[in-house]
């Protein structure tokens, strides 16, 4: 059984705002039964912070999102004590591209994505509107591994990816695609091993339980 906590960090120092949240509630989820767990990014709408396994944050109407990432920022520096630094590192890392035969992807639509039909065990990643930033983001969660968005593709896509993890005890026979086949094959993107300098968030500390609300 897996156990997942989201927290959403914005790519900055932590900043002392003069701007806060009027409600904020933070605390460990309940362990829930079962394998399956939805992993987002957070979103941002109707002055409501919702996060994935997570109360929600409120903020003042007419707040922007640049505002309300600063205010994200200075909640979990007060609840977690959390410290952290930039650095530039040469690390490995998937580049996200464009396969040879183009992206296969249609443009983003109103109507919510249907998930395609699967097996237990397989991963996914479903959106009617994604823009390519946040599926290599997402990417990053599901391998555990830096994904970085080099596909120049700007804009939203509809995203429907379906595969099957390496480590997942699946017959052999109810397996899937593995996620780079399925980028290729669905997609119409692919992974690239490659290494070179990033900027990467250090964190120096951060307590494993959040102060009282």
């Amino acid at each position: 059984m897996y156990r997942i906590i989201t927290l959403l960090v914005a790519t900055g120092s932590v900043i002392a705002s003069a701007q806060s949240f009027e409600v904020a509630s933070v605390k460990i989820p309940p362990v829930a039964s079962g394998d399956l767990y939805n992993i987002n990014l957070g979103t941002i709408q109707r002055d409501t912070v919702t996060l994935t396994n997570a109360s929600l944050a409120k903020t003042t109407p007419g707040t922007t999102r640049e505002q309300t990432l600063q205010m994200m920022q200075a909640l979990l520096a007060e609840r977690f004590k959390l410290a952290l630094h930039r650095e530039r590192r040469v690390l490995a890392y998937y580049a996200l591209v464009v396969a040879k035969g183009g992206p296969t992807m249609p443009e983003a639509k109103d109507a919510p994505a249907s998930a395609p039909a699967g097996v237990q065990g397989q991963l996914r990643i479903i959106g009617n509107r994604m823009k390519m930033f946040t599926v290599a983001t997402l990417l990053s969660r599901y391998m555990r591994a830096f994904v970085v968005d080099q596909t120049g593709l700007a804009g939203d896509f509809e995203v429907k990816l379906v595969w099957t993890p390496d480590d997942r005890p699946i017959p052999e026979d109810e397996r899937g695609a593995s996620v780079f086949t399925a980028v290729e094959e669905q997609l119409g993107l692919k992974l690239v091993s490659r290494r070179g300098p990033m900027e990467v968030l250090v964190v120096d500390r951060a307590e494993k339980t959040p102060a009282e609300n």
